[in-house]
């Protein structure tokens, strides 16, 4: 009953007002989109039923407007045209192809395009509501403090906190058995919350250079999410990590001047989460060459995924699942982790060039707006390094739709695409003005 009771609470608050549909999915993200199906909701994860629920009271709200009058404003961006393709080639392109070669789509290969339309219909709530700086802005603290608080769960289970262990156990599956030199942390996976803390972090430096939020507010988050870059124990999110410095000492000449300010801090951060990043490098203290996790990726991208993408399979795409039954007993199946083989294997080089396309418009669109000064601009900054982000650990993963990362993604993208036009409209059309806090 009070499950239940929530639920309609959710949907009226987001039937009157739409926005808030966007401000509660952010504000809960990193904590439940790790939790597993059929954990809380029968069939679906938690994230997921949440997304569709605010999404339909939303839908409820925008359709009363759009009866009493009020203009909904849908207007074509640069970014509309090569996402459109790209989400295309993810989802109506490999499903196609698979029935043209005489196959009907199993379930495992409509749960494989899923994940892109899901983001696909988060990129749209975005872009349909939020539409003042004064909205960007809270989205952005809804996205640094949750960030902030994944990365204290991450630093408190690789230091062995009890507490934590036992509710990471209860909803998580996460081992509880002590402490462990990956923080897998609500996001249930490392790579995830690497991905998501670093999002965080650089959201709040771009923020930062803009003096955006206070001062006590960035020392503390950044204190925190630096601490968490460590210890997710990840080396693709310390690639991450030297990826976002680059950029971001190269847009921000203040900060090139400032940052010897920030070395106690980050001495700090080093030491809260050293335990991790000295548990990984012990791999190396072992005598192996490269992590071995990626000595194992490579044995199963040469035995497995490169020889089914030979003779010219890799132009039209594999399947739309990229996901194999493991031969072996010690595990149940294989993942292709590797970003733009993963491209190749679901739609064939029309993939590939989609995401390419999309890329090169993201890019250039925030080099662009990433000057402004305003929250637009810092959504914009930050959406630029993660995006370099996608494109560089691309190699090694699929970054792009990783859980809790993907959707964080996604809302930037759709908040970066709107533009400031958008606030000077709310001015001019009555019907708009009216659902300036909606």
């Amino acid at each position: 009953m009070a499950a239940v009771l929530l639920a309609v609470l959710l949907f009226g608050a987001c039937a009157y007002r739409p926005v808030f549909a966007v401000y509660a999915y952010l504000l809960v993200l990193p904590f439940v989109a790790g939790i597993g199906r059929d954990t809380l909701v029968p069939g679906v994860r938690p994230n997921e039923a949440l997304l569709v629920l605010l999404m339909a009271g939303a839908c409820v709200g925008g359709y009363v407007r759009l009866l009493r009058g009020d203009a909904i404003p849908l207007r074509l961006k640069p970014i509309d045209a090569p996402l459109a393709c790209f989400v295309l080639f993810s989802t109506v392109w490999p499903l196609a192809l698979l029935m043209l070669r005489g196959s009907a789509p199993q379930r495992s290969d409509l749960a494989a395009v899923l994940p892109v339309l899901k983001l696909t219909a988060l990129f749209l709530l975005v872009r349909l509501t939020v539409h003042t700086d004064q909205q960007r802005r809270r989205c952005i603290r809804l996205i640094v403090w949750p960030a902030g608080g994944l990365a204290a769960v991450a630093v408190l289970q690789t230091l062995g906190f009890g507490p934590v262990l036992t509710l990471l156990k209860a909803l998580w599956q996460v081992d509880a058995g002590g402490a462990s030199d990956r923080g897998s942390a609500t996001l249930g996976s490392s790579i995830a919350t690497g991905d998501y803390i670093i999002a965080g972090l650089a959201l709040l430096l771009c923020c930062g250079t803009r003096e955006m939020l206070g001062r006590r507010e960035r020392i503390g988050l950044g204190l925190v999410l630096a601490a968490g870059v460590l210890a997710s124990g990840q080396f693709s999110t310390w690639i991450s990590a030297v990826v976002a410095a680059v950029l971001i000492l190269r847009r921000f000449p203040q900060v090139r001047r400032r940052a010897a300010r920030f070395l106690p801090l980050a001495g700090l951060a080093a030491v809260v989460g050293a335990p991790a990043f000295l548990g990984r490098m012990a791999d190396f203290a072992q005598g192996y060459a490269l992590p071995r996790s990626w000595l194992g990726r490579w044995d199963n991208l040469t035995s497995f995924y490169l020889p089914r993408l030979g003779d010219f399979h890799f132009v039209l795409g594999v399947s739309p699942n990229s996901v194999l039954p493991a031969p072996e007993t010690w595990r149940n199946v294989i993942y292709l982790e590797s970003g733009y083989l993963d491209f190749l294997w679901v739609g064939g080089i029309p993939l590939l060039a989609a995401f390419a396309w999309l890329s090169v418009t993201v890019l250039r669109e925030t080099r662009r707006l990433g000057e402004r000064p305003d929250a637009l601009g810092a959504c914009a900054a930050t959406l630029e390094i993660a995006w370099w982000m996608v494109v560089v650990l691309s190699l090694i993963d699929i970054h792009l739709v990783v859980r809790g990362f993907g959707d964080l993604l996604f809302v930037l993208l759709a908040i970066t695409s709107r533009r400031l036009a958008d606030d000077r409209n709310t001015a001019e059309d009555p019907a708009v003005e009216r659902s300036r806090t909606v």
